[in-house]
């Protein structure tokens, strides 16, 4: 839900699509594949365009900051094509503003967590010639697109494992290896309706290509009554255009809120390409769109608007500091303190939170101390995590008591002379923190960084501006990486010395290395680096299981920085999924952020808020997680 020009975040669909497992998993609390809803999902922000003739308030339109390379639902991996896919065709489910499941194309059940039943809406149709959707059309989109060898969807991973079966015109179930409580919260099971009809002369050939480039599944030809508006037009470097769908299938559900059974209120909606952000905040003064991200340092200036009304919508993307605890990380000497927790946690405490959100947020932030916001249904209680960054947690007397605790665990000498941390040499600790080019707040939220470290550590840090993609590239992740021997059925052999490694006293073998987590700490990425605010992360408050591919043991999918827990988050992340209850999956998640609290593997800083302007009178968008969630239904009041 980030809403920025160039947003800094890696998102789980970009980085799973970097490594070819991309699966079709929303932002949470997003209403469309991978934004979907309106104001401040994606690199989006919403108008009241130019369709035709009509007047302003009689079209929706949203203003992307780039084009989208695709709009099959098949294979479309993009947060901006998403947004576009969404105002023509729905997904599966949302979550309200209440944090509640609402079904749309159908509901979900189940008893113990395993097996899952899918409840079809009935009245839904595609465009001619195919009729009805059924349990069918879903049942084969997953056998034989998803879970196929050869179709290459970006919901592959999402179904893997899983059993399927038809068990009615209107029902199918699902059963899962193990039980997932929270399966829906994943998103794994969100679903694009798409006539098996169309699918079927492709999946007979294994005509990967054709059905990628099917005009009907790229043009949205197929939509029939499956979303509030119908695609016009796809203007492959300018945007789209569509009507309003008067058959929309919500407006005879008796299930939903009494707003949607007029909806789509406009008669028109466009997705219009504005790549700078000047230029969409100068359309929202002039009222030629109704929504756009406002910059925290603006804020207050357009809350002085009386045309324009501006929202505070927490998010889960998080600012930290990545500490790089691989061989080519510390690069100011020998050894690696970034590797000690209280080094990490004296960090933590040298950089005063309230201070950085005041500052370089402006206050449109909260202080980020474990891997939830506090938003989350799994947020542990505030006496059960430390509160580094803030009160009597902050500071250079604690920040050094700890820094001091770590050089006691160093088998190196490192010290303080004077105010002044120093090396075994005697020399200053020199570190380089690197931000992303062109960030302006990236850069202030660097420069306080290396500030208070220097400040309340003695450390010389070196702020270092560097292209996004370059430095995911080169020091973020690593493509040329040893690899285990394999027979002809895809097992495991032979796993060579370098992927392996003793973590906690014992041995670890990395046996599916990625780009992101290419083995131990001794395979490193091409350049050496020591500290990052490049990237934010996702932290999934709605499904926090999603993180065990950051902090699941030593050797999870996601793991550039080279992070080893030091307790057992392996049991912790199993005692969740075999949780029968809501109250043990709450107790083994909070446990695991208590403990990610303490061993600070990222620096946690804060979790900005989306700070979005939307023309005065537009009704629908709210100051929550789940804003954009009834976007059909947003509307202009009398």
């Amino acid at each position: 839900m980030n809403d920025s020009d160039d947003s800094p975040h890696v998102g789980r669909r970009q980085w799973l699509s970097a490594l070819g497992l991309a699966g079709a998993v929303t932002l949470a609390g997003c209403s469309g594949d991978g934004g979907g809803g309106g104001g401040g999902d994606g690199n989006s922000s919403n108008g009241g365009g130019s369709s035709g003739d009509l007047g302003q308030e009689e079209v929706y339109a949203t203003a992307a900051a780039a084009s989208f390379s695709t709009l099959n639902p098949i294979y479309n991996s993009e947060d901006g094509a998403g947004d576009a896919i969404a105002r023509a065709l729905d997904l599966g489910y949302v979550f309200d503003e209440n944090n509640e499941y609402v079904p749309l194309l159908y509901d979900m059940s189940t008893e113990d967590g395993e097996v899952w039943t899918f409840d079809v809406r009935e009245g839904l149709e595609f465009s001619d010639p195919y009729g009805e959707v059924t349990a069918s059309d879903f049942v084969y989109l997953i056998q034989e697109i998803h879970q196929s060898s050869w179709a290459s969807s970006v919901n592959s991973t999402n179904w893997t494992g899983v059993e399927v079966e038809e068990t009615g015109e209107y029902e199918f179930q699902a059963t899962l290896e193990t039980p997932q409580l929270l399966w829906p919260e994943s998103f794994d099971p969100l679903l694009y309706p798409i006539p098996q009809e169309l699918l079927e002369p492709y999946v007979e050939e294994e005509d990967t290509e054709g059905l990628r480039q099917d005009e009907e599944l790229l043009e949205l030809q197929f939509s029939g009554n499956l979303g509030p508006y119908v695609l016009d037009e796809w203007q492959r470097d300018g945007g789209t255009r569509y009507s309003r769908n008067d058959d929309y299938y919500l407006r005879d559900a008796d299930d939903l809120p009494d707003a949607f059974n007029e909806a789509p209120y406009f008669e028109a909606a466009e997705v219009q390409v504005i790549g700078e952000q000047a230029s969409r905040l100068g359309a929202l003064e002039t009222g030629e769109v109704d929504s756009a991200a406002i910059p925290p340092n603006q804020v207050e200036s357009y809350r002085n608007n009386d045309e324009i009304y501006v929202n505070r919508i927490p998010q889960p993307y998080n600012e930290k500091i990545s500490v790089n605890m691989r061989d080519n990380g510390w690069t100011t000497g020998p050894g690696n303190m970034f590797r000690h927790v209280p080094f990490r946690q004296a960090m933590a405490a040298a950089i005063d939170k309230e201070g950085l959100i005041e500052g370089v947020f402006r206050d449109f932030a909260q202080t980020h101390f474990t891997w939830q916001p506090r938003f989350s249904n799994f947020y542990p209680p505030e006496e059960d995590i430390p509160q580094f960054g803030v009160g009597d947690s902050y500071g250079s007397e604690v920040a050094r008591g700890l820094a001091e605790d770590a050089f006691a665990e160093s088998e190196y000498d490192y010290r303080f002379d004077g105010e002044t941390m120093v090396d075994p040499d005697g020399n200053q600790v020199q570190l380089s923190l690197y931000h992303s080019a062109g960030q302006n707040t990236e850069q202030l939220m660097a420069d306080f960084i290396a500030q208070e470290l220097g400040d309340n550590l003695g450390m010389d840090v070196t702020v270092e501006a560097i292209d996004g993609t370059r430095f995911n590239n080169e020091y973020w992740q690593q493509t040329d990486y040893p690899t285990p021997e394999t027979n002809e059925e895809g097992e495991v052999t032979n796993v060579p010395d370098e992927l392996v490694d003793t973590v906690n006293g014992e041995e670890v073998e990395w046996t599916q290395p990625t780009a992101t987590n290419p083995g131990p700490r001794n395979v490193t990425s091409n350049q050496e680096w020591d500290m990052s605010v490049v990237f934010g992360l996702n932290t999934y408050p709605r499904n926090p299981l999603t993180n065990n591919v950051f902090f699941e043991g030593a050797n999870p999918l996601y793991n550039p920085v080279g992070y080893y827990p030091g307790f057992d988050a392996e049991q912790l992340f199993q005692s969740a999924r075999e949780a029968t209850t809501q109250e043990e999956l709450a107790d083994a998640l909070i446990e695991l952020f208590a403990n990610l609290a303490e061993e600070q593997p990222y620096i946690m800083l804060a979790f900005p808020d989306d700070t979005v302007g939307y023309r005065e009178g537009l009704e629908g968008p709210i100051e929550n997680f789940s804003n954009g969630w009834d976007l059909a239904a947003w509307r202009y009041g009398e």
